[in-house]
């Protein structure tokens, strides 16, 4: 975001005008990123765990349709651009200190993982044998074929 265009964030106030204040003021990290947790509308279900930087909340603020910042590739990402699986916004909501948000959004499309699944969080962490941490599938099914909706990236 350039300084001249509007915003829509507040600047940030002392601690209490940030954590019992109107104002929405985010604090972005030393990369100027925030997380970003989607859940499901309906189902309340962990989708993905994504981050923003200030121009893509203020897009996603505008359009009304979850804009992250892609970590890998080092630009905005319209969530659903390529693939179709956009998230609609019905709500956002910010912590305490303003450091990080969830997205409570309509997930239209076969699902929101890269792999093919409707949630990244299709595994869970178990303590297996001699107190070793492992991973079990919550969820096996794919939702839509991950080749056939971004080839062989």
């Amino acid at each position: 975001m350039q300084a001249d265009e509007p915003s829509s964030f507040c600047p940030r106030g002392s601690k209490s005008e940030v954590e019992e204040g109107s104002g929405f003021s985010p604090k972005f990290d030393q990369d100027g990123l925030i997380p970003a947790m989607a859940i499901d509308a309906t189902t309340r279900e962990p989708l993905m765990l994504a981050y923003m930087n200030a121009d893509s909340l203020q897009r996603t603020l505008e359009i009304g349709e979850a804009v992250y910042w892609s970590r890998s590739r080092q630009e905005i990402w319209h969530k659903g651009a390529t693939s179709g699986h956009i998230q609609r916004i019905v709500e956002i909501r910010t912590d305490c200190d303003q450091d990080a948000i969830v997205l409570i959004v309509e997930q239209i499309g076969a699902g929101a993982c890269h792999t093919g699944r409707d949630s990244c969080f299709y595994r869970k962490i178990v303590t297996a044998a001699a107190g070793r941490a492992e991973l079990r599938h919550v969820k096996q099914d794919l939702a839509f074929d991950p080749k056939k909706v971004y080839g062989n990236h």
